[in-house]
């Protein structure tokens, strides 16, 4: 990979049909080429245990052998099960009118090979479930937050069935990053011609009122329809409560923060939107 690209991250789970459509419509609105990734995790409990002593040296030896060939031949199948899977999700996002998509198949932890990507990824899109979490709608997957806190890329988390985007709402709190995500999404395709909204929570105070006018001014004149609010209130509440005012498609919002203690209060929201969301999240980095 060369070339900044979209980058799915495809499992066994039932969210990688989600991820596969989302990405597709994010390849396809940013022009961008995408990339397929399924990544072959060591299996917890593979490595062979100490026999010595407790069985004879031949019978050991035998043994060892044995477990050897059952640990070769499970980690084959589980290379055949991930090109499958590839091949699978090729056949979707084709369908969806992504050309030449590209398929990727590595060996390692999830978060390092993302780590040795991340130069070349423009947006990583991954569903709120992997193959390994249990089937509670809300949960979120093991490796999600360690995905979000270590990469410094954009992620799209993907929940339920795929709905292209028409209306995103803005959780916008004047912070740096949402200020520096903003204007990325203004230089970008990706929500080009969509209806936007910013939300603030909060005290509708004048410096509020200022940096949400001016934010919303900002899309405006970039050709976006756009408009502004500032509620009180629980923030996830909030937030959630106006996605469904709106039937908002997407949400955007700023992912954790760098300082303790803006790690700390947008950290606990980051956490908490993910677990509680109904709409996908571009959490912007």
């Amino acid at each position: 990979m060369n070339e900044s690209r979209i980058l799915a991250c495809i499992d066994g789970s039932a969210a990688s049909e989600a991820v596969c459509d989302y990405a597709a419509w994010a390849s396809l609105r940013l022009a961008a080429p995408l990339a397929l990734l399924h990544v072959l995790e060591p299996v917890a409990g593979s490595a062979p245990a100490d026999l010595s002593g407790s069985i004879g040296l031949g019978s050991r030896e035998l043994l060892l052998n044995e477990l050897a060939e059952l640990d070769e031949r499970r980690a084959r199948l589980l290379r055949e099960q991930g090109k499958l899977m590839l091949d699978a999700a090729c056949e979707r996002v084709r369908a969806d009118g992504v050309a030449e998509p590209l398929l990727r198949q590595r060996h390692g932890r999830l978060v390092d090979t993302l780590q040795e990507l991340e130069s070349e990824v423009r947006l990583l899109v991954m569903g709120r479930q992997g193959e390994a979490c249990s089937s509670a709608a809300s949960q979120v997957g093991s490796q999600l937050e360690s995905v979000i806190r270590t990469l410094h890329r954009p992620v799209l988390v993907t929940t339920g069935t795929y709905r292209a985007p028409q209306r995103v709402l803005v959780a916008f709190d004047n912070s740096p990053s949402v200020r520096k995500g903003l204007d990325v999404l203004l230089q970008s395709p990706l929500l080009r011609g969509l209806s936007i909204h910013l939300l603030m929570v909060g005290a509708d105070t004048a410096d509020s009122r200022e940096a949400i006018e001016a934010a919303r001014r900002q899309l405006h004149e970039a050709g976006f329809d756009a408009g502004a609010d500032i509620r009180a209130g629980d923030v996830q509440d909030v937030l959630l409560g106006c996605r469904r005012e709106l039937d908002a498609d997407l949400i955007v919002m700023g992912a954790y923060g760098h300082s303790r203690i803006r790690q700390f209060l947008v950290g606990s929201t980051t956490t908490a939107m993910l677990q509680r969301t109904d709409c996908p999240l571009l959490l912007l980095r």
